[in-house]
């Protein structure tokens, strides 16, 4: 098996940000997952929207488009992107909520750090709204479950890892 390749390393070893200059804009896909998990009462008083601080995933689905779009501002290396879509979506469970955010660019660098971004704000805007009720809260499972556009093609996680 052939060693890695890090594109975000200079031929020293040094971190440098990837020059994407000379690739053409492609539209590009992102799909990220993560899972809060809470006490039933927490995932019902939310499900019901009883939760005093309001409508926590009106709350947390905002967080998330924000995030996704400022996320070269935290995470060093990415490319400062026009985003093109972001949407925020929660399946409520008995005791957890998985988030899911898809972001969507024509671009000549991919989406998935700002789809896991905007995945794991809207999750920590969940635990902020809920946690004088629940400070057992968990965030976990955080994902790539899919991503296409680019010279590396699609990319799909399997349902089992």
């Amino acid at each position: 098996m052939s060693e890695p390749s890090f594109t975000h390393l200079d031929p020293q070893g040094r971190a440098h940000m990837v020059d994407v200059t000379p690739k053409e804009p492609t539209h590009r896909r992102a799909v990220a997952r993560c899972r809060v998990s809470m006490s039933p009462a927490t995932a019902q008083a939310i499900a019901e929207g009883a939760v005093s601080k309001g409508d926590v995933l009106a709350v947390a689905r905002v967080a998330g488009i924000q995030a996704s779009k400022r996320t070269a501002e935290m995470i060093p290396l990415c490319h400062p992107l026009m985003i093109g879509a972001v949407s925020v979506s929660f399946d409520i469970g008995e005791d957890a909520i998985v988030v899911e955010a898809v972001v969507e660019t024509v671009e000549r660098t991919g989406v998935e750090m700002e789809a896991l971004h905007a995945c794991s704000v809207a999750a920590l805007t969940i635990y902020d709204m809920c946690k004088s009720a629940d400070r057992a809260m968990v965030i976990g499972d955080l994902a790539l479950w899919e991503k296409t556009g680019g010279r590396s093609g699609t990319y799909r996680r399997d349902a089992a890892v």
